[in-house]
């Protein structure tokens, strides 16, 4: 008999297929997020969950006695409660290595759209404001052989500075543990403590996972460090920056601009962000084209089958359980 399994969003044709040929597959229907209570009820007598944003609390759990497998279709995976899986030893996965170049193009796209004013400038054509050529007109910021500060160094900050290093831009780069000379070598990375990195970046792009302590990293002491022409660039998770303190250093011009893909209270934004005309907005779509979202969804469907055949996948994020 097949495991049964309970999808959260409706997966690509090909992904779903490939579940549906080893699972018993009942999904959401609706690409938005499923309400507590019904995901809950939906779980009650499923092995696997397969889950895009939703949250997978602990009364979700609770509610879902024979659930043995976890697999998050991304990387971060805030939504699960990583505590209460490991209390029944359940293991869950994500899907590093299926969309990092992809965010990181998204990134830094931002950078770019940030600092030479592109939102600025399509608007500026369409309204019919552009009636000639003239030498001073939506001056932006340079980008090439500037400095690049990446906060978190996992595999999209290393994205991110392998396109830096394409616009000739000094690379620094913070993160919990330093990564091994070797890679900082090919990337032609430096090491830096945060507030230096603040203090010296023209860029700084955001790389860390939300986790309490990443949570407001970037607050409003963080943003009184970087310089009055830097530019904020924001893929990783809304919380882990102020956003109250960034509208007030946006406002002031204490820093130059910023360019965000996620926002502290998805999908609201902060109304005053809409407002300025110095912040690129987009609505979280860091890893959104089709060739990696079906890779996602494909690494994500692999991952659950192979819990519940009883294997150990590459992706799993909680070990520990496995000791």
């Amino acid at each position: 008999m097949k495991p049964k399994v309970f999808v959260t969003r409706p997966l690509p044709a090909p992904a779903l297929e490939l579940l549906s040929s080893a699972c018993e597959v009942r999904s959401y229907a609706e690409d938005g997020a499923i309400p507590g209570s019904q995901l809950a009820d939906a779980c009650c007598d499923v092995e696997g969950i397969l889950v895009n944003s939703a949250q997978i609390t602990e009364d979700v759990l609770l509610a879902a006695p024979r659930l043995r497998a976890v697999s998050n279709c991304g990387v971060g995976y805030d939504n699960v409660d990583v505590a209460a899986c490991n209390r029944r030893r359940i293991p869950i996965t994500n899907t590093a290595g299926s969309l990092e170049d992809t965010t990181a193009d998204l990134a830094f796209m931002l950078l770019l759209a940030t600092a030479r004013r592109a939102i600025e400038a399509d608007r500026y054509v369409r309204e019919g404001l552009w009636e000639r050529w003239q030498f001073g007109l939506l001056h932006g910021l340079d980008v090439h052989h500037k400095t690049l500060g990446l906060v978190g160094f996992g595999r999209i900050g290393q994205a991110m500075a392998r396109r830096g290093r394409g616009f000739s831009m000094r690379i620094l780069y913070w993160a919990r543990r330093r990564a091994a000379e070797t890679l900082e070598r090919e990337l032609h990375a430096q090491h830096a403590n945060l507030e230096a990195l603040l203090r010296e970046s023209d860029y700084v792009s955001l790389h860390v996972p939300l986790t309490p302590e990443t949570r407001h990293i970037i607050d409003r002491k963080a943003l009184r460090l970087m310089k009055s022409n830097a530019i904020l660039v924001n893929t990783a998770r809304g919380p882990v920056v102020d956003e109250g303190a960034l509208v007030d250093a946006l406002s002031s011009r204490e820093i130059a601009g910023a360019g965000l893909d996620v926002f502290e209270n998805e999908p609201r934004v902060h109304p005053d962000l809409i407002k300025l005309d110095n912040v690129v907005l987009a609505p979280h779509i860091g890893s959104a084209t089709g060739e990696t979202r079906l890779r996602m969804a494909t690494l994500a469907v692999k991952n659950l089958v192979a819990m519940l055949a009883g294997e150990r996948p590459a992706n799993v994020v909680n070990p520990e359980i496995y000791s």
